[in-house]
């Protein structure tokens, strides 16, 4: 366990059984010689009896999410649990979120919270430091799915650990779609700027976006797009809508397979995007597909590079998505570039304050 989750004694822990100091008066002492041996162990029973219960019977502000006793309940909550306290209106938001990714955490909820829908989010820590600092600051919106991976550091795309840690993803949304909730999937190196609520056109099974930087107009198709040169789509895993439909359902589980099919290797790097392309493409034909307005979700080869259309398209813009673009540095940086990294001033609008 890391020093840092270790609990403070709390006020009133009662070490000695004698503490009055001998400048205490001979009248107070007396009081206190009247107090018989069995009174003490009762007294003693008593604060035990209350150190153990009270973490567990809601969330009194003085108890801190890393007491022992806390730090067993969240490891033993689970998802359906956390899906069922964040959900409104049977709809979650969830991203996936390792310790180094905090700040990204935070930006990205700065954004929601502006827009209203904080309390819909979910957190699944990808490992325990998160799941212990997400619930201290805001208890119950935070959950781990074991095992968790090893490795807590910042992994680059292509890397291994980047395949470990996001070819989790889609059994997480099945999960939650098999619970029977609409699901919203996003990554936090993306910056709400709207509502893309309100783009959930229909009732269609699976809503995403377009990952390539060629302009679309703006009344393109919302039909799957062709496949490119490599034979797939070029959708972006990064951001998903899902209802808890049969064809949500059979998407996610070819997912799965497609990612099994397909493991990382030293030769072949490979990222959890293709296998949900081809999860896409091969399911097509049985599942209600819909994809959102480029305008309103353009991908960060996009927004980020053609200026002329950010100007033509100005004021249409919902998320923001910082990907094309490698490192946890430089996204920040390009972030700070264009106004959007609000955890510099807005600290206090994210749910889990100044980290």
């Amino acid at each position: 366990m890391p020093t840092f989750l270790h609990q403070r004694p709390l006020h009133g822990t009662v070490s000695d059984p004698y503490p009055l100091s001998p400048r205490q008066s001979s009248s107070s002492q007396r009081q206190i010689s009247l107090f018989s041996r069995t009174g003490l162990i009762a007294l003693l029973s008593l604060l035990l009896i209350l150190g153990v219960i009270l973490p567990w019977a809601g969330t009194p502000s003085f108890f801190s999410a890393t007491n022992p006793a806390s730090l067993a309940k969240w490891q033993q909550y689970t998802l359906p649990q956390a899906v069922a306290f964040v959900a409104k209106n049977k709809t979650v938001i969830v991203c996936a979120v390792s310790q180094p990714y905090l700040p990204f955490l935070s930006n990205w909820l700065i954004s929601i919270s502006r827009q209203k829908h904080q309390d819909k989010v979910l957190v699944i820590a990808e490992d325990y430091a998160t799941l212990y600092n997400v619930n201290e600051r805001w208890p119950g919106h935070a959950v781990l799915v074991p095992p968790a991976p090893d490795s807590q550091s910042a992994h680059k795309f292509g890397s291994q650990g980047f395949f470990n840690f996001t070819s989790r993803r889609p059994r997480h949304l099945l999960h939650i779609l098999e619970l029977g909730y609409n699901v919203m999937y996003n990554d936090v190196d993306m910056v709400w700027l709207g509502d893309p609520f309100r783009y959930l056109e229909g009732n269609h099974d699976v809503y995403f976006t377009d990952d390539m930087a060629a302009v679309k107009p703006l009344d393109h198709s919302h039909d799957l797009p062709p496949p490119g040169k490599k034979g797939r789509t070029y959708i972006c895993s990064c951001m998903i809508f899902m209802r808890p439909t049969d064809g949500a359902k059979l998407v996610m589980k070819k997912w799965i397979e497609e990612l099994k099919a397909q493991p990382w290797s030293k030769t072949k790097k490979a990222n959890d995007q293709p296998a949900f392309n081809w999860a896409l493409n091969k399911t097509a034909g049985q599942v209600d597909l819909y994809l959102l307005p480029q305008a309103a979700f353009p991908t960060g080869g996009l927004y980020f590079k053609n200026q002329t259309w950010v100007q033509e398209t100005k004021g249409k813009h919902v998320i923001i998505h910082n990907n094309y673009i490698t490192g946890f540095e430089k996204k920040i940086k390009r972030f700070r570039d264009y106004s959007l990294w609000l955890v510099d001033d807005h600290a206090s609008e994210s749910p889990l304050g100044k980290l």
